[in-house]
């Protein structure tokens, strides 16, 4: 059975080193031996079939084998991905581990029970989405707003992707710090972004 690590590259070497350090440490301590490592060099905001951990883990992965990553945020930046590649790795019998959180699915009973309620929960977040994408555009319409692309440059932050569900954790109570961690960014980013876009908890 293969052993793989996964990477997400980015321009700080300095993190990519920390996530391969981090991946090794948890390795040895649990015998998995002949790491072969996964670099993405694309942004997490891709759908994770497009990037190159889902090239190997739709083409090249079979029963068994094995997947290592640093922490659960750099598999994906949104939930719905995360949840989505869980409930695949379940379905395919690859055993994921997350070192940061000492988390493991596995084939176990307990892992196969809780991947089994994570695609539960991804299958209503989509739903969920769709349905709230759909009101918005419906409710835009019946005002009178013009849609499509909009004339001339507009502001356009980075989190803006994440605007919704940064809204939903916050009515959940959530901190900002947490949810950073959620959307995989520095905390200062979203306070930042909160403070421009106005949003606070409903």
């Amino acid at each position: 059975m293969a052993n793989y690590g996964y990477l997400r590259v980015s321009t700080d070497q300095q993190d990519v080193l920390n996530q391969k350090h981090g991946v090794l440490e948890y390795a040895n301590k649990n015998g998995f031996a002949g790491m072969t490592f996964i670099e993405d060099n694309v942004s997490g905001k891709k759908p994770w079939q497009d990037r190159e951990l889902g090239r190997v883990l739709l083409e090249q992965t079979i029963e068994g084998d094995t997947l290592v990553v640093s922490e659960v945020s750099r598999l994906a930046r949104s939930t719905l991905q995360v949840l989505e590649i869980l409930k695949h790795c379940s379905e395919r019998l690859i055993n994921l581990h997350i070192a940061k959180n000492n988390m493991r699915f596995d084939d176990s009973m307990q892992s196969r029970i809780t991947a089994t309620v994570l695609g539960m929960a991804a299958e209503i977040e989509r739903e969920f989405i769709s349905s709230r994408t759909k009101e918005a555009l419906a409710a835009r319409k019946a005002a009178g707003v013009k849609l499509g692309r909009p004339q001339g440059k507009a502001e356009k932050l980075k989190l803006d992707v994440f605007k919704d569900e940064i809204q939903k954790y916050l009515n959940l109570g959530l901190s900002k710090a947490a949810i950073a961690k959620i959307v995989g960014c520095p905390a200062t980013t979203l306070y930042d972004y909160c403070r421009i876009r106005k949003m606070k908890k409903k």
